[in-house]
């Protein structure tokens, strides 16, 4: 027999032997593909080694440094891809769903990888929000500041994106400076293990910064303490359980089952883009991974009496565009469900449904036709029901290609219904109409972690219902688990401490890496705009001399750029005016002259000015004042590709 290896303690370690080991099988064959145990494994020791060796690591790097592994991780997963194919076939995936896992997660590492680049600092430090002055004088100030865990993130996955849904929470762990330990489900647990080995076998992993565990963790919880956490993938009654066993100390997140909904707006009526839009996603929603999305359409809430028509047209497509078999056979498009074990789950929630009211209008139980018995194989499934308040409509998720469809009677009715499912990861509408979705959003927007508008100008580009980017929150509050996976920065900021900082300028700049006004500054010497990187230090500054300020310079101005407003060129006009003096200069004058103030002419390190932030005008100045320029290297944040 084959145990699947775990990576641990910087080795790969297999069990010698376990006949209570978990046993994966390939979900359209029935073949054993490998067996799962953890009997034996140091959990303990990993732990210890992520706290150690993966802090050490990681806390040598800066933001930009851990960026770059980022991004060179994803070439070499993107290098590696068709392996990761195959063996997603084997879990019953098609070549599209394999996109949305095995490329998403590469996605996943791409995008965290620019974007930390482009928006964190080239330090360790995140700053959150402006210098809060504690001081007339100055000398004294506050800021809130982000700083990086000392312990270890668990993360807990689900068995649909092995791949995806352990990068998703790889990544900003990763670039906060916090090491992993993947603890896959066991029905996918292989794919997971592949990429590990990926990641490992490219040599770009910093020591301890990733482990794997596969098989189960009994005792894990206890492990754990103040500093660690913990992210959760699964049902709601697994999560609760798991929170449960966590020590205050750690902090745990989850994003759990979700009936998420899908509105049919009013004025979507059959022959309209938004209503062929709608058709086309429940599809994909029923028939992508099987089905097997925390984000799938669970409900289809359409108008009353669409029913029938909704119902037919994606008999419709199904019939034209659905072929149920083995992956990897040529022309499938949808697969099996992940195991026999999942695929009777899924069959005894229908029933439920079914003796809750709910009558088929598309599909049924029955085994698709021509099917190997060994294979998880399933139809898709629509199920009516005339009551949209039925509780199982509202409360029971069957996690394969099964949906309920429930009609309304106004927009307040829609929201309404959404609501009843306690809390979604995703609702989406079709319509064309801004104030039903303006309404909609106002009265269902606290119940979803996300909503997406779905009509005739965004059809076509649209990432679609189930497919959360790693730009946007992923997450939703209530019964979906009330976490934020994903989300840009703000994912990373949820591995790090935000913590108050007081004291002198100096101080915080020595803190943060950030110059703060009254800190240090070095006007001796060479001009900054002379010194290359290797040589420039926050707090480098030149002081202009000043210049005076002519109504003839004004007037110029005024001619030259064709600014003429009246604060500028209508003396008795500017002085009515509580703000003005009178004439006064234009802030663009000034701007214009700070450059030839402060410039140094003569080619050199710098290559150009890429623009001005935070810019404005808030003191007038006149004819006779005098104005000068303090230029300070606040900030340095070199390019790791440059």
């Amino acid at each position: 027999m084959t145990f699947l290896p775990s990576y641990a303690k910087g080795a790969w370690w297999t069990p010698e032997g376990d006949p209570d080991a978990a046993i994966v099988r390939d979900a359209s064959t029935g073949e054993e593909i490998v067996r799962v145990s953890t009997r034996g494994l140091d959990l303990a020791g990993a732990v210890a080694h992520a706290r150690t060796a993966g802090q050490k690591s990681l806390g040598a790097l800066t933001f930009p440094q851990r960026a770059m592994v980022l991004k060179n991780l994803a070439i070499a997963l993107n290098d590696r891809r068709e392996e990761l194919y195959a063996l997603s076939e084997r879990s019953g995936s098609t070549r599209r769903d394999s996109l949305s896992d095995i490329d998403g997660g590469i996605g996943v590492l791409f995008t965290f990888s620019s974007k930390a680049r482009r928006e964190l600092p080239a330090g360790r430090v995140v700053l959150d929000g402006p210098i809060e002055p504690l001081s007339k004088d100055g000398s004294f100030l506050g800021r809130h500041v982000y700083t990086r865990l000392p312990g270890v993130a668990v993360q807990i996955n689900a068995f649909n994106f092995p791949m995806w849904g352990a990068l998703e929470k790889f990544a900003p762990a990763f670039l906060a400076g916090l090491p992993t330990i993947v603890k896959p489900a066991t029905p996918t647990a292989y794919i997971a293990e592949a990429w590990v080995r990926i990641a490992v076998e490219s040599g770009l992993l910093p020591e301890g910064s990733l482990q794997l565990v596969s098989g189960s963790v009994p005792g894990l919880f206890d492990l754990l303490d103040l500093g660690d956490t913990v992210g959760f993938t699964g049902s709601a009654t697994t999560a609760e359980r798991l929170r449960s066993q966590a020590r205050p100390g750690v902090r745990f997140t989850s994003e759990t089952d979700s009936i998420n909904a899908s509105i049919l707006g009013p004025d979507a009526a059959p022959g309209t883009p938004e209503f062929d839009a709608y058709v086309k996603q429940l599809l994909a929603e029923l028939t992508t991974k099987a089905g097997q999305k925390c984000t799938a359409i669970r409900r289809a809430i359409v108008p009353t009496g669409m029913t029938d028509a909704v119902a037919e047209a994606l008999r419709q497509k199904i019939t034209e565009r659905v072929v149920i078999g083995d992956p990897r056979d040529e022309g499938v498009t949808m697969g099996p469900v992940v195991s026999l074990a999942q695929r009777d789950e899924v069959l005894r929630q229908v029933r439920v449904l079914t003796d809750a009211g709910g009558r088929f209008v598309v599909g049924s139980a029955e085994p698709p036709q021509g099917m190997s018995a060994d294979g998880a194989f399933l139809q898709p499934m629509l199920l009516a029901f005339a009551d949209a308040a039925t509780p199982a409509v509202n409360d029971i998720e069957a996690f394969g290609p099964v949906a309920s469809i429930v009609e309304y009677t106004d927009v307040a009715d829609a929201a309404t219904i959404v609501s009843r499912g306690g809390g979604s990861l995703v609702t989406s509408v079709a319509t064309h109409d801004p104030d039903v979705a303006t309404e909609l959003l106002t009265r269902m927007g606290a119940m979803n972690g996300r909503v997406l508008f779905l009509d005739r100008d965004d059809a076509r580009t649209s990432t679609g219902h189930g497919a959360p980017v790693p730009h946007l929150v992923h997450g939703g509050p209530g019964r979906a688990g009330g976490g934020e996976e994903l989300g840009g920065i703000r994912s990373v900021l949820h591995y790090m401490q935000r913590t108050a900082v007081q004291g002198s300028p100096r101080m915080l700049t020595a803190l943060t890496g950030v110059w703060h006004p009254g800190a240090d500054t070095d006007t001796g010497g060479i001009h900054p705009f002379r010194k290359p990187l290797s040589e420039l230090r926050i707090g480098d500054a030149v002081e202009s001399a000043e210049r005076e300020v002519t109504l003839d310079d004004i007037e110029v101005f005024a001619r030259f750029t064709g600014d003429t407003f009246y604060a500028h060129m209508d003396e008795e006009s500017a002085a009515a005016n509580p703000f003005f003096p009178g004439r006064v200069a234009h802030g663009y004058l000034l701007v214009s002259w700070a450059a030839g103030l402060f410039v140094d002419p003569a080619p050199g390190p710098v290559l150009a000015n890429s623009g001005l932030e935070n810019l404005r005008f808030v003191t007038p100045v006149s004819p006779g004042d005098r104005i000068r320029v303090a230029l300070t290297a606040k900030q340095i944040t070199p390019r790791e590709t440059d």
